[in-house]
């Protein structure tokens, strides 16, 4: 039985396992190797056509047993699979002369069906943000911290503790910049349609808040750990226990230089780890560019909804109004409607310094210049003397009346000191005397509780991970806000017309800067 297949033109020797990518039937060729890759994990070692035609889905399945047959044939002359005499259902001596033959996998085509599916979930792959593997971090932190605290710290415990830190870190990293990938091709509606964005798109704004959230606190926490097994060297012992663990296997030769690159290789990945949740040598951690990056994803995505709304409510804009415009020039009869259509689109009216009369028009219309008439050979257009000499021309009539503008003074006059009493009305509210909780604040009015945001905005843009108390001023100078984090893991709540302000609780002192300038600023 011949089973050599010719290897398409271009393909390189020794990657015939790929040939069937080129081929009519690639559909049917990827079918049948993966019928054959989850029949191994099954613990299936041979298949008979019969076997790999009832294992392929319905789409792809030929009704005819030789369609199937032909594939595996083919497949065995590439490289992919291998064909053995099938004597196991021989009966009679006539039965050694049919062409009966079980398929297996090769080396080869196991390599490169594996490699395609891999390839096929990396191109697939949207990602997620996973606070699940925030929480898996810190449970193998803390039992890394448990294992430093040992004299002599398990080898075994060491290695499969780091192990899993470092395979769950990878997944984090992996599925943050897949996700960030899959989010932008969202907010740029390259790969999903008005309808299912608008539909989903609630859904992914409480997603990505609820992660945010989760990388604040788990963030911070994480950063914790690290600096303290960072601390006195703690870390390097556990990091020479599991390269030594997997260099044990080694020979006596390469031992030396097995542990070394072992040592090397966690050494960084600790480090990859640390730079991922710490701000180290003025470069932001990656954790803090994630949340910028979710935080700025929110309003993106309510922007495109804003817009999708806006073109639904039939809104128009300027694409579509180009796109009108195009149809209005390929719909016009002649080339002089579509003059007129440009000039009133585009407004490219004659100069409006240069007044011409109907004399003049009446002359134009009657003698025509074409348009290739060169500028010299033109008929003269007559300028007015005054115009030449001062450069303007005047028309006669009354000069425009000076718009008195005393009424639009008053009022913003009014407006900025009404607002000037909201603010300090604002900053007298949440003025606290003494320290208090966040929860303790109450309800705020909006304007407070928008000072309110601002001063907790600025605290937290100088928080950074290891620290407990933290002072910022307010851009304006106005107020002084002091936080401090509490470690009871209580939750506060600021009620606002609007709704309720949640997060986690910590003390706080606002100071009211501009008062004792005001009390000293009353005098006779």
């Amino acid at each position: 039985m011949d089973m050599t297949s010719p290897r398409p033109e271009g393909l390189p020797a020794g990657y015939g396992p790929f040939a069937h990518l080129t081929a009519p039937n690639v559909l049917l060729y990827r079918a049948v190797m993966r019928a054959f890759l989850v029949a191994k994990e099954r613990f299936a070692v041979h298949l008979r056509p019969e076997d790999v035609q009832a294992g392929l889905h319905l789409d792809v399945r030929p009704e005819e047993l030789d369609a199937v047959v032909k594939a595996l044939d083919s497949l065995v002359g590439w490289g992919n699979l291998r064909a053995d005499p099938d004597t196991g259902r021989v009966t009679a001596v006539e039965d050694f002369y049919r062409k009966r033959f079980i398929y297996q996998l090769t080396r080869e085509g196991e390599a490169a069906e594996r490699a395609l599916s891999a390839y096929d979930e990396a191109l697939g792959r949207r990602g997620a943000l996973q606070a699940v593997a925030l929480r898996d971090i810190v449970t193998q932190l803390r039992a890394l911290l448990v294992l430093a605290a040992e004299e002599e710290p398990d080898p075994a415990k060491t290695h499969l503790a780091l192990d899993g830190l470092a395979s769950r870190f990878a997944a984090l990293a992996d599925n943050a910049r897949a996700f960030m990938g899959s989010l932008q091709r969202t907010i740029d509606l390259h790969e999903v349609g008005e309808d299912v964005f608008l539909a989903y798109k609630d859904q992914l704004i409480q997603y990505l808040e609820r992660f945010i959230q989760d990388l604040i606190t788990l963030g911070g926490r994480i950063a914790r750990l690290i600096l303290e097994l960072e601390s006195d060297g703690r870390i390097q012992p556990l990091l020479l226990a599991a390269a030594r663990r997997e260099a044990a296997d080694a020979t006596p030769q390469e031992v030396a230089h097995a542990e070394q690159a072992a040592y090397e290789r966690w050494a960084g990945r600790w480090a990859g780890l640390a730079a991922w949740f710490l701000s180290r040598d003025g470069r932001e951690s990656q954790a803090r560019l994630l949340r910028g990056r979710a935080l700025g994803a929110i309003p993106q995505l309510l922007a495109v909804v804003r817009s999708l709304n806006e073109r639904r409510a039939g809104r128009s804009d300027r694409s579509a109004d180009f796109r009108t415009l195009a149809r209005w020039f390929a719909e016009a009869p002649d080339n002089d409607a579509r003059h007129r259509l440009w000039r009133t689109a585009f407004g490219l009216y004659p100069a409006r310094h240069l007044s011409v009369d109907a004399e003049t028009l009446a002359a134009r219309l009657a003698r025509p210049e074409p348009a290739a008439t060169a500028w010299a050979d033109a008929e003269p257009l007559h300028i007015s003397p005054q115009l030449r000499r001062t450069g303007s021309y005047e028309r006669r009539g009354k000069p425009r009346k000076v718009e008195d503008r005393q009424e639009a003074r008053r009022l913003l006059a009014e407006t900025a000191a009404k607002q000037a009493a909201e603010t300090a009305a604002a900053r007298a509210r949440l003025a606290t005397d003494g320290i208090v909780r966040l929860s303790g604040l109450g309800e705020l009015d909006p304007i407070s509780f928008r000072l309110f945001l601002q001063l907790l905005g600025d605290a937290l843009a100088t928080w950074r991970p290891g620290m407990t108390h933290t002072v910022a001023t307010s851009n304006d100078g106005s107020m002084e806000i002091r936080l401090t984090a509490v470690t009871d893991g209580s939750t506060a709540e600021v009620r606002t017309p609007g709704g309720v302000f949640r997060g986690p609780d910590h003390t706080i002192e606002i100071v009211d800067l501009t008062e004792g300038q005001e009390e000293g600023s009353m005098g006779p």
